[in-house]
């Protein structure tokens, strides 16, 4: 994990789920997941889409070419941990394409540009993922 995960996961868990900085004001949950190579934990902050009672995630990788290492983990195994606020639950993470996926990456880009941003920097489609609770 890197150093700026650490400091914001830590400033995640001390203030019920709020951090400052890049992700202050935003809706932020941490994700547990499994390593698709070394079968680790891997714990990442990640700006999630709440709609009713789903909660989406975006594997924008800041517009990157490639994909973040957590969307191959979630392929490899789906089964992951979630922090939102001050309570942890279980989730399946289901990928959601076609024009669904792209109705849900443009809520997200219309409530952050960034999101629109990324969109534009690459010529991949960034993956929608939903995190379907247990």
């Amino acid at each position: 994990m890197s150093d700026w995960n650490a400091k914001v996961i830590e400033e995640f868990r001390a203030n019920d789920g709020k951090v400052g900085g890049f992700f202050e004001g935003l809706d932020v949950l941490i994700l547990h997941a499994t390593g698709a190579r070394s079968g680790l934990e891997r714990i990442t902050p990640l700006v999630y889409l709440k709609e009713g009672d789903r909660v989406f995630i975006f594997a924008s990788k800041g517009g990157s070419h490639s994909h973040p290492d957590w969307y191959h983990n979630l392929k490899a195994n789906p089964g992951v941990g979630v922090e939102i606020g001050s309570g942890t639950s279980s989730a399946t993470a289901v990928e959601i394409v076609g024009e669904e996926r792209d109705a849900i990456y443009a809520k997200q880009a219309a409530a952050l540009e960034n999101f629109a941003e990324y969109q534009a920097a690459t010529e991949r489609i960034i993956p929608v993922i939903e995190l379907v609770f247990d």
